[in-house]
């Protein structure tokens, strides 16, 4: 049995090469995503290592990863304190900010696209791996007012040389600074990924930054030999104010690599999301490639049977050349996954995300989840196919019937209605549900759901099969009715092709939906809710100079100016999405419909909480519960309750209570109320006067702040789309195997068809015309599934500021008018085939 399964997969490469390649590429996803983000997290692990010394001197929660600007500083006589220490080799006072972007040569910002635009003065303090955090590696530190060194990829991007003079725009007060380029550095640890590092002068920091006080964010210790982290910490601890906390280098990198490792494990999650859908897929193309393959062998497993194969041998045949198949897909897989990764490096480099200097290897990890993955989805795909060649009784062999019989559609029927209650039911408990369970529970829904309509499809696809026999005979006559006929033949084998093409196509329509929803919902709530003429905000999505809105308060014509500015407080187990405003500026730019309680009354130690919010935290007025911030926990009373969609956030509270919670008092958007009888045309211009020299500000009417926000979310569909083609690409591939593995099954019969004055052109138009069927037959199915899913999702996330629901109707006809044409495409090589065959070999086949 080992030589006759040895001999099939000999005999039968290219078919069970194609069945391979869906697991090469579902593999090759599992292993891209694996080496990407092993490659990414190893190069933030080195940066956050190559830049922690020994002791880390700090506020608590100040620093961290994910923390914003910190307003907490320390007085420099606690330098002079430390500086006196035993054990202590050198002290490293810091001053650091994180939106200062450099512009380039042409006024256009570096980076700043998610990377941080870092600014602090000069160190000479090593890192815990001993290496020195800075180097220079031309020119100079600065060390006087309107100086600046940058690293070196930021210069060679800006264009600028020693010399120049370069400028920067910061998220503080003053808003532009101006200053010559003294030298270039090099980060210790290699790369920065994207981020910015630019390097002033301590004391001209201060004068900018800190109004001239004597103080700094942050202190780094480097330790004598033979003094340990602990000892160094302790001592120093000993020394520091009330809040100020000492950390070893060790619980500083675990610290923020724990942060890290939150926002990575996201990440990771999101694209293994996608690798999923597309193994999915992949198990429909080789459960319908096996499926095939056994019933064109059936005779010669029931001669075997009849020789003495037990159906234990039969079936550990086909599924040993299942492994065989998931092996070589997997090795493949595992290559292509890496030139994925290099794929997925240059995607994220469009984000702002760098990775130019990471190392990407693949780890003993990785290889193991590659095969694990392809023998796993090529064993559990070959299961059903072995079950059934193991059945086959001996006298099969002397009969040629691989329909599939009526009561094993009236089975798959049954068993497809229960997946679609139970998935219906997963996802209805889903959306009642809260984090990870709920979105986990409305997968597998979901999933549940795709797999019962897809047994259904058998019997459900019948009428649309039925409908394109009517349409084929009218247009293409005895071609056109073969080609309908031939579809119907085996429903289920047509029905499993199609679903692969389903999986893919019911996400694609389900996110189009959403996406057009989103868009819907951004352009209504900014009609009825937004007041203001003007909206000013950040193009790269980082926090700007109060500095604006004092200037444009100025401006003739203005008549009020509401700035908004946001925190990501920790409530309960989660975080939540703040705002900090202030509330005699709130009725200037919002359309808040109050619930309970008073705007009037929101002020330090209050906290305005949406309905929905209310409602699910059993929040009300008078009712107090604590927001920890960077600085620490607030216990703020509930002061108004407000109808949800007024404000894009679910809490307000005052910009004081913000502040108090650590953070530096900068704007994530100011909105512009103009006087009745101002010029809108005249007022724009002076505002833009103010923002002209930072191009990171720019000023839009409701219209274009509407278009920006839909902008990002379709920037963020398109990647999806990316991601789902894969899916798509395997589905197609799934067409090619079938129509391919049909017409080897279908040999004597279209030599027949020839015999009897079928002509080539006509037998490659039939071929088209059942791809045609297949595909559009699977786009149907899709659309129907994403209308429902998407229909739904949008319906369930209308607390979440969903409230309009928008089918793009053009686009999903668009969806189906692109696999008919794919299903052309998809049997060109099938059709070429067909028409090749000798009429004498193919009518002696048997």
């Amino acid at each position: 049995m080992w030589k006759v399964t040895w001999r099939n997969l000999l005999a039968r490469k290219v078919r069970l090469a194609l069945s391979g390649f869906a697991i090469v590429l579902g593999v090759a996803f599992v292993a891209g995503t694996l080496i990407f983000t092993d490659a990414m997290g190893g190069t933030f692990d080195d940066i956050i290592e190559g830049s922690t010394a020994d002791v880390e001197i700090a506020y608590d929660g100040a620093g961290d990863f994910d923390s914003a600007q910190d307003n907490r500083t320390i007085p420099a006589s606690v330098v002079a304190e430390l500086e006196q220490l035993e054990g202590v080799e050198s002290v490293h006072p810091m001053i650091s900010l994180q939106s200062v972007f450099v512009l380039d040569t042409k006024g256009k910002v570096i980076g700043g696209n998610g990377p941080p635009g870092l600014a602090f003065n000069p160190t000479s303090a090593r890192s815990m791996t001993g290496k020195p955090i800075l180097t220079v590696d031309r020119g100079r530190m600065p060390d006087g007012p309107k100086q600046v060194a940058l690293d070196v990829d930021t210069a060679d991007k800006a264009g600028y040389e020693i010399g120049d003079t370069v400028t920067l725009v910061t998220g503080a007060t003053p808003p532009k600074v101006e200053a010559e380029l003294v030298g270039l550095v090099e980060f210790g640890a290699g790369g920065t990924n994207g981020a910015t590092l630019s390097l002033l002068e301590a004391t001209y920091m201060q004068d900018l930054f800190l109004d001239g006080k004597d103080a700094y964010n942050a202190i780094s210790l480097n330790a004598e030999d033979g003094v340990s982290q602990r000892e160094l910490a302790d001592r120093a601890q000993a020394v520091l104010p009330e809040g100020v906390k000492a950390w070893t280098g060790d619980e500083y990198v675990e610290k923020n690599k724990a942060s890290l490792d939150e926002i990575m494990g996201f990440l990771t999650t999101f694209l293994l999301v996608f690798a999923g859908v597309s193994l999915v897929v992949g198990i429909f193309l080789i459960i319908n490639t096996f499926s095939i393959l056994i019933a064109q062998r059936s005779r010669e497993l029931a001669l075997l049977r009849a020789l003495g194969a037990s159906r234990k041998q039969v079936n550990r045949s086909v599924i040993a050349e299942a492994l065989a198949v998931g092996v070589v897909g997997s090795t493949f897989g595992l290559g292509l996954g890496y030139l994925l990764a290099m794929g997925l490096r240059e995607l994220f480099a469009t984000f702002g995300l760098d990775l130019g200097s990471a190392v990407f290897s693949i780890s003993p990890s990785t290889i193991f989840w590659a095969y694990a993955v392809g023998l796993v989805v090529t064993a559990v795909a070959a299961v059903t196919p072995a079950i059934r060649a193991s059945r086959i009784p001996p006298m099969a062999a002397l009969r040629d019937d691989v329909a599939m019989p009526e009561s094993t559609l009236r089975r798959r029927l049954v068993v497809g209605t229960v997946l679609v209650l139970a998935g219906a039911a997963s996802m209805v408990f889903g959306f009642m549900g809260e984090g990870s369970l709920g979105l986990s529970l409305i997968g597998l829904g979901a999933l549940l759901v795709l797999v019962g309509v897809s047994l259904m499809s058998a019997i459900l696809g019948r009428p649309l099969l039925n409908l394109f026999g009517v349409i084929y005979r009218r247009l293409f006559g005895t071609v056109g009715n073969l080609a309908a006929q031939n579809t119907l033949r085996n429903p289920r084998r047509t029905a499993a092709t199609a679903s692969a093409l389903m999986i893919g196509l019911a996400l694609m329509s389900m996110m189009s939906i959403f996406g057009a929803s989103a868009s819907a919902s951004t352009d209504e709530a900014i009609k009825e809710t937004l007041t203001s003429q003007f909206v000013i905000s950040n193009v790269v999505g980082q926090p700007f100079s109060p500095d604006i809105a004092a200037q444009v308060r100025k401006v003739d014509g203005v008549e009020g100016v509401t700035s908004m500015r946001t925190g990501y407080p920790e409530i309960g187990n989660g975080s939540a999405f703040v705002l900090g405003i202030d509330p005699k500026d709130m009725a200037s730019a919002f359309n808040l419909e109050v619930i309970d309680g008073s705007v009037s009354d929101l002020g330090p130690g209050k906290v305005a909480v949406s309905e929905n919010q209310a409602e699910k935290y059993g929040y009300r007025v008078g009712k107090s519960f604590p927001m920890t911030f960077q600085a620490g926990a607030q216990e703020l009373e509930v002061a108004v309750i407000f109808a949800a969609g007024g404000v894009p956030g679910d809490f307000i509270v005052s910009p004081d209570t913000l502040e108090k919670g650590g953070q530096v008092p900068l704007d994530a958007m100011v909105f512009v109320n103009l006087a009745d009888n101002a010029d809108n045309d005249a007022v724009r211009k002076d505002i833009e006067a103010i923002t002209d020299e930072l191009p990171t500000v720019t000023v839009k009417d409701p219209e274009g702040f509407a278009e920006e926000q839909k902008a990002q979310i379709n920037q963020f569909l398109y990647m999806i789309y990316g991601l789902l083609g894969l899916s798509v690409v395997i589905a197609i591939l799934g067409v090619v195997n079938t129509l391919s593995l049909s017409v080897i099954e279908r040999t004597r019969e279209v030599g027949l068809l020839r015999a009897v004055g079928l002509g080539r052109r006509q037998l490659r138009t039939m071929i088209r015309l059942e791809s045609v069927v297949v595909a559009v037959f699977g786009a149907v199915l899709g659309l129907v599934m994403g209308v429902i899913f998407g229909s739904t999702l949008v319906k369930a996330l209308t607390d979440q500021g969903l409230t309009e629901l928008s089918i793009p109707w053009g686009l999903l006809a668009g969806f189906v008018i692109g696999s008919a044409v794919l299903g052309v495409l998809a049997a060109v090589f099938p059709a070429r085939r067909a028409a090749r065959l000798d009429v004498l070999t193919a009518i002696a086949t048997e």
